[in-house]
């Protein structure tokens, strides 16, 4: 079933030579990636494919390319073709998928970390700043999830990151980004946003999504100390790290509320004051949940 989301469209084309073969067809919207972060975007993939991680990859033509060029009514678009992503898409998985996202993501921060990608770079002006004025040209600065925004970001410095480790970091793990077949096996697309920065705002945003769809949060504990025991069998977490989980995550989704006022036209209806206070709400009770709670790894 293709899909379209917030920037681009995904659908499997379907080839039949002795067997039929299944493909992605990315169409990049017009002026939103260079051809350049194309390129950067997919020799990442290549290389996360080379050391055998599981992510959807770039297919080349018969002459070698992988992107192409549409002339559409708007301009110029980019078409890339990718590997399929066998498996179904799981809201709700259990504890040992938990475990193994975690244990893949931990590898693809291990091949890519101290390496940097000639696209952006997350911290506090990507993260917070730019999302705010974005947000500014829709809503009023006296809004009170105005102000929580800003005041978010004014106990968030990039130093608060210090001494913790950095690469090339996905920066969109979450279900809808990933396939995960009858036995387990799992693989993550979507590179749309991958860029420099903390390694712990790929495990942040996982740990944020994972908060918002269990309402049981004893399920949620369950859940993300798998998670968490998956990425460090493979890599170690400090305990700065785990501290910084709840503001790692809470930041990207301010990122991700200023793309959606960036990328605001006819077609995202959805912003409006009401849109605004619930996003902004999911925040605040992420927040609200780990004032008093530390997050741990119980071995």
């Amino acid at each position: 079933m293709a899909r379209f989301d917030r920037n681009h469209w995904h659908g499997p084309s379907e080839i039949s030579t002795n067997t039929e073969t299944k493909y992605v067809l990315r169409v990049y919207s017009h002026n939103w990636r260079s051809k350049i972060e194309i390129i950067e975007e997919l020799e990442l993939l290549k290389s996360l494919k080379n050391k055998n991680l599981s992510v959807s990859f770039p297919i080349e033509d018969k002459d070698g390319a992988y992107i192409q060029e549409i002339n559409a009514p708007e301009g110029i678009r980019y078409v890339v073709l990718f590997s399929f992503a066998q498996g179904e898409k799981i809201r709700f998985m259990d504890k040992e998928t938990c475990f193994r996202i975690g244990s893949l993501m931990a590898n693809m921060h291990n091949h890519s970390e101290n390496k940097n990608i000639n696209r952006v770079s997350y911290h506090k002006e990507s993260l917070i700043e730019l999302p705010y004025a974005y947000l500014k040209q829709f809503f009023s600065d006296k809004l009170p999830e105005m102000e929580f925004i800003r005041e978010f970001g004014g106990n968030f410095q990039n130093s608060d990151f210090d001494n913790t480790k950095t690469g090339i970091i996905h920066m969109d793990i979450w279900y809808d980004n990933m396939a995960v077949t009858a036995e387990k096996e799992i693989t993550i697309f979507d590179f749309d946003f991958c860029g420099n920065g903390w390694e712990i705002l790929d495990v942040g945003y996982f740990c944020k999504q994972l908060f918002f769809i269990e309402s049981d949060k004893e399920q949620y504990e369950l859940k993300i100390q798998s998670f968490l025991r998956g990425y460090q069998s493979n890599r170690p977490l400090s305990e700065k790290e785990l501290r910084l989980i709840p503001k790692a995550g809470a930041a990207i989704f301010i990122f991700y509320l200023g793309v959606q006022a960036q990328r605001f036209d006819w077609s995202n209806i959805f912003l409006t004051e009401n849109y605004l206070k619930m996003f902004v709400g999911r925040i605040k009770a992420w927040m609200d949940y780990y004032e008093k709670k530390e997050v741990t790894v119980v071995k």
